[in-house]
């Protein structure tokens, strides 16, 4: 049993998969940050577009 728990423990055949693995995590999470930061960036864009081009039209009619 202790020979059986010891090749287990040294062997390295997996490790490349796990860390890829998580490598691939790290960037689809970083990813995923940067994609919700720009559409809240571009909400607030069209926000501000909207309100300025509303108060254009406002005093364009007047």
């Amino acid at each position: 049993m202790a020979t059986m728990m010891r090749s287990f423990w040294l062997e390295e055949s997996g490790q490349d998969l796990i860390e890829y693995a998580l490598l691939l995590a790290f960037v689809a999470l970083a990813a995923a940050a940067i994609f919700i930061q720009a559409g809240a960036t571009l909400t607030g864009i069209w926000s501000t577009t909207n309100l300025v081009l509303s108060n254009a039209n406002s005093v364009a009619a007047s």
